[in-house]
């Protein structure tokens, strides 16, 4: 994931909640700043002992493809955050104009479209500093990789994972400069890093020599949309989208870092009676090596490329498949196998980076690069009827281990621990 990649997937229903929250109980003013291309939307006064400011300049609630992740991150951050930790107030920095945010937390949204890489940088290193000090805040929040080079005040990262390095060719040139040269002095420079699982939390103390004690491991969180849905309507969906009565499901971005390939090979080794293998996700970077697999292997009738989904639509394709495969190289945290799980789905993934953190034992575990066991883990999962009920009931259980409620409250946690005196110093 990068940060000048738009990360724009929110469920549909997201703004219309929020925008049936803020005819009830919100009445902003939204009113020019000056000259700096900065409006403030403004809601009660400071009551907190501090004072936290939130760089949203991802956040978008227009969707794409390039869904999810971080985003997503960010927004249910905001949503959860004023409820968790009453003496904390927040300033939000953001240039989405749709968001009406909730109650304890001020808007700042530029009038500069930071939905441009370029433009967001600028922002983010050059107004960014003059407007925490204006913003007068105590810590500022950077949620994806970077914080502002000049700090007016002390800082605090997410780092969601560090495939700019190990995985560059995915990223643009100046995106992969930008998060390969800034992430490095922003985790230093930082008084606490947020790491969203332990894979994560040892890559960067093996990459960045940082101390493992100014590194806080919070995971993410679960909608509470992924869910068993009723048969009745699962089979309603199935026959609207012409799905097949039984299929194999893998939901990621097309590109050489999810190990899709892979996932083709095995599925081919799998006996002729197979379900068929819908993969749901955009086209990311050197995809067509996946296209020539399916070709070669003649798996053209059985393979089929669905494209991008809705997030809203998820977890009616979860519920339909009757097993979700998600062969990741490399992940630093890995939300899809979890949200199967949190639809009763039974999963095959891989033992690859934070992944068995993620699923626990709720899933098949294979070595990313052995196509034989996957083709085998695979097997097993669609026809041992005992193992799939087994699989079911404790991926329902561990999926509920995670809940956005507990990220927020542990990040808000990381806030106070980054503003005691002498934090953070070790990592300088």
């Amino acid at each position: 994931m990068g940060i000048l990649i738009s990360f724009a997937n929110l469920r549909d229903d997201a703004p219309a909640r929020l925008c049936n929250h803020s005819v009830t109980t919100l009445d902003w003013p939204l009113t020019p700043t000056g000259s700096d291309g900065i409006m403030s939307i403004v809601r009660g006064d400071r009551k907190g002992a501090i004072h936290v400011g939130v760089n949203a300049h991802l956040l978008s609630l227009a969707a794409s493809y390039r869904s999810a992740g971080i985003n997503w991150y960010i927004f249910n951050l905001l949503q959860h955050l004023p409820e968790v930790d009453l003496e904390i107030d927040y300033t939000v920095f953001m240039s989405e104009r749709h968001y009406e945010g909730v109650p304890g937390i001020r808007l700042q949204v530029s009038r500069l479209p930071t939905h441009r890489p370029p433009v967001r940088i600028l922002w983010e290193q050059l107004i960014q500093p003059w407007a925490l000090r204006r913003a007068q805040v105590d810590l500022i929040h950077g949620p994806a990789f970077v914080g502002p080079l000049v700090n007016a005040c002390p800082s605090l990262v997410t780092i969601h994972d560090l495939s700019f390095l190990l995985y560059p060719q995915g990223f643009r040139a100046l995106n992969r400069f930008y998060l390969q040269t800034f992430t490095r002095y922003s985790v230093r420079q930082a008084k606490r890093v947020i790491a969203v699982s332990e894979s994560t939390k040892r890559d960067l103390v093996r990459t960045y020599d940082l101390p493992p004690s100014k590194i806080d491991v919070i995971y993410n969180g679960m909608d509470a949309s992924f869910r068993p849905l009723s048969a009745e309507h699962v089979e309603a969906f199935r026959e609207e989208r012409n799905l097949p009565r039984r299929f194999i499901l893998f939901v990621g971005t097309l590109e050489p870092r999810k190990n899709v390939a892979r996932l083709v090979e095995a599925y081919a080794r799998l006996p002729a009676e197979r379900p068929p293998l819908l993969l749901i996700g955009g086209k990311g970077w050197l995809y067509d090596e996946i296209f020539d697999r399916v070709e070669a292997l003649n798996l053209s009738r059985q393979v089929r490329f669905v494209g991008y989904v809705p997030a809203q639509d998820l977890p009616w394709w979860y519920n339909a498949a009757d097993l979700f495969v998600y062969p990741s190289l490399y992940e630093g945290f890995g939300l899809p196998p979890l949200e199967a799980m949190a639809c009763g789905t039974p999963v095959v993934t891989t033992t690859a980076s934070s992944l068995p953190e993620v699923v626990g034992d709720a899933a098949l575990l294979v070595e990313p690069t052995d196509v034989d066991a996957l083709a085998e883990a695979m097997s097993r999962a669609l026809t041992d009827e005992s193992l799939r009920e087994r699989m079911r009931e404790t991926g329902l259980a561990q999926a509920r281990n995670f809940s956005w409620r507990n990220t927020a409250q542990n990040t808000a946690d990381s806030y106070r621990r980054a503003l005691l005196p002498g934090e953070g110093t070790e990592g300088v």
